[in-house]
């Protein structure tokens, strides 16, 4: 019995880690046009997640958190023709985000997914549970 609550809450961390994630998408999705506000200025970063396996050691297990947040800086920001923007350098480009719709769809869809399959493995657990206290009344 103890294993199937073990499993229970390896599973509830990994649908906390893919919550915060799905947070973190949904950041870089609401700011995806927030450009420079000066010609110096930098726009919004596209803000990335990683994860850690970290030893539970009241439980004896593995279980998945949160690492670090940090800003994507990898490469240049794209620059977009805006000449009338506050945030337009002499040419009348400003730096826009670097943040593709299409990368944080599809992560959100992983995102989506492996939060789903925690919850089908808490579920199964579940009902694992009670049809064994069904078996022992």
């Amino acid at each position: 019995m103890t294993d199937m609550f073990d499993a229970m809450t390896i599973s509830s961390y990994g649908m906390r880690a893919q919550g915060e994630r799905t947070r973190i998408i949904s950041e870089n999705i609401a700011n995806a046009n927030t450009a420079a506000l000066t010609p110096e200025g930098e726009p919004f970063a596209r803000k990335v997640i990683t994860f850690e396996n970290e030893m539970d050691r009241s439980r004896g297990h593995r279980v998945v958190k949160v690492e670090d947040i940090t800003d994507d800086r990898r490469g240049e920001f794209p620059l977009k023709y805006m000449p009338d923007h506050p945030g337009a350098n002499e040419a009348g480009y400003v730096k826009m985000p670097n943040v593709n719709l299409l990368i944080e769809m599809n992560d959100m869809r992983e995102a989506q997914r492996s939060y789903e399959a925690n919850l089908g493995m808490i579920e199964q657990s579940r009902s694992m549970t009670l049809r064994t206290i069904d078996l022992l009344r």
